[in-house]
């Protein structure tokens, strides 16, 4: 069963922009994670006034599960249209579940380059997730049950629902 969380995803995008805006000091590259935190990056990045190309990940051959779950059958190239070492990356990714995204975009990252720094922005943080990540920026967070999840939707009229996990 999955419910629609009465929420203007807009609004957070403001949030995110005003709590951003300090960061722009350092020059940094969006990254968005395909598919939400793409959609995210970009509109970010018109937001914020970003002159360089916005770049995105797939992490689909970084996971952890990929060999428990096969590979997504979507799988997308990677773009990244500037060197990225030594240069601050801001990391875009739509919800933050478990963590793991987080690690395999990271390690995706190191093999383009050392970057200076990455900061984590997320539109949704769900309290109590697996790993020791944590994002710099967050829309909001959400205490969700263990069976359940939480999902952007879009691009376009992005809506954000909580769904069962097995769903």
């Amino acid at each position: 069963m999955t419910k629609k969380i009465d929420v203007e995803v807009s609004a957070l995008l403001d949030k995110l922009v005003t709590d951003i805006t300090p960061l722009l000091a350092t020059n940094p590259i969006i990254i968005g994670i395909h598919t939400g935190g793409s959609w995210l990056a970009d509109i970010l990045h018109d937001r914020l006034g970003i002159t360089e190309p916005c770049g995105s990940l797939d992490i689909s051959f970084y996971r952890d599960d990929f060999s428990r779950i096969g590979l997504n059958p979507q799988v997308k190239a990677s773009h990244l249209p500037m060197d990225i070492s030594n240069r601050h990356i801001l990391l875009v990714d739509d919800v933050l579940q478990t963590g793991r995204t987080i690690r395999a975009a990271m390690n995706e990252i190191f093999d383009y380059g050392r970057p200076a720094s990455i900061r984590l922005c997320v539109l949704v943080e769900r309290k109590g997730h697996e790993l020791p990540i944590q994002a710099d920026y967050c829309g909001m967070s959400l205490e969700l049950r263990p069976d359940q999840q939480v999902k952007l939707c879009g691009p376009e009229n992005m809506s954000l629902i909580i769904g069962d996990s097995k769903s």
